[in-house]
């Protein structure tokens, strides 16, 4: 689910960027460094606006100076029973790997419907029901999210397809 959340960041700043474009440095570095950033519960998606920037201290014995800014940015976080779409990026004979965003799901065998049975006749591995749904890698499908692991800096999911309208995607 998406949300605009205040968030705080402490940005570094080298002496020769002293001048009267300070603040633009710090902006440029705020937007490198933080969108597109997996925190481990969330992704950071865009950042809107710059609320605060501090006062600089300066950082004994470097004479970098650090900045707190405060911003509003579109934050991305994913629920367990969420439903979303993703691309299949692996297909193994336990189940198949999805990328939704900035998550990694895997879909095990176990929730996957029983009438799609594993392949690995043709070019790639694949679950197939051999009428007309097959999943293989680059396939879209849409799953519901069972469970969410975070780690410092990334987000692991469990996913369903065993249930109506959920699956490969037609296209």
């Amino acid at each position: 689910m998406f949300f605009v959340k205040t968030l705080e960041h402490r940005l570094t700043l080298h002496p020769s960027y002293f001048s009267a474009q300070s603040q633009a440095y710090i902006e440029e570095q705020l937007y490198r460094e933080q969108e597109g950033k997996n925190t481990g519960t969330m992704l950071i998606i865009a950042i809107i606006d710059i609320e605060d920037v501090s006062e600089p201290k300066v950082v004994p014995g470097s004479g970098l100076a650090q900045y707190d800014v405060s911003f509003r940015a579109i934050v991305w976080r994913p629920f367990r029973g969420e439903v979303v779409d993703g691309l299949v990026s692996s297909v193994i004979s336990g189940g198949f790997f999805v990328d939704v965003g900035g998550l990694a799901v895997f879909v095990s065998k176990a929730l996957i419907p029983p009438q799609l049975k594993f392949s690995v006749e043709g070019s790639a591995p694949s679950y197939t029901d051999n009428v007309d749904q097959t999943i293989e890698r680059g396939t879209q499908v849409r799953l519901r999210i069972k469970g969410i692991r975070a780690e410092m800096g990334q987000m692991y999911a469990i996913g369903s397809i065993r249930e109506d309208y959920l699956g490969p995607l037609m296209q």
